[in-house]
């Protein structure tokens, strides 16, 4: 599962997902991309499962790239713990998606195969997606 090695601060604050995606929001290094539609939070389990279902899906013959990674450490308290006494402890971590950025990029597929792939990788996150082809430079 991803997480990062290190990070500034170990517990941060909830923020805010309001607007677009400003960077990752075009296809950069495949030919099809799976695009977010509406904004969440994604785990570090559900990004491992989703890969794991694209990559079942292209075998050797395609290439997958992950645009996404979690950098947010989500917070719980444990159970039946009165209110007070400080923030819960890190349990797991997140990566925030706004709408029109890029999870994940395949290459070496065609439009059917990479449709397939992303329909049941969408099935494995808790956001709408949709497929999204690489943009013609003119």
């Amino acid at each position: 599962m991803l997480a990062p090695k290190r990070v500034k601060h170990r517990k941060v604050q909830k923020g805010r997902m309001k607007g677009q995606s400003m960077t990752g929001n075009y296809v950069s290094f495949g030919t099809y991309g799976l695009k977010a539609v509406e904004a969440g939070w994604i785990t570090s389990r559900q990004i491992e499962a989703a890969r794991v279902t694209i990559s079942r899906r292209i075998r050797k013959v395609g290439r997958l790239w992950i645009r996404i990674f979690p950098n947010k450490s989500i917070t719980k308290k444990p159970a039946e713990t009165r209110m007070g006494k400080g923030k819960g402890s890190p349990e797991y971590w997140v990566a925030v998606v706004k709408p029109g950025r890029i999870l994940f990029e395949v290459d070496g597929l065609n439009e059917e195969e990479a449709k397939e792939a992303f329909r049941q990788c969408g099935n494995k996150l808790p956001i709408k997606v949709k497929l999204t082809s690489k943009r013609e430079i003119s």
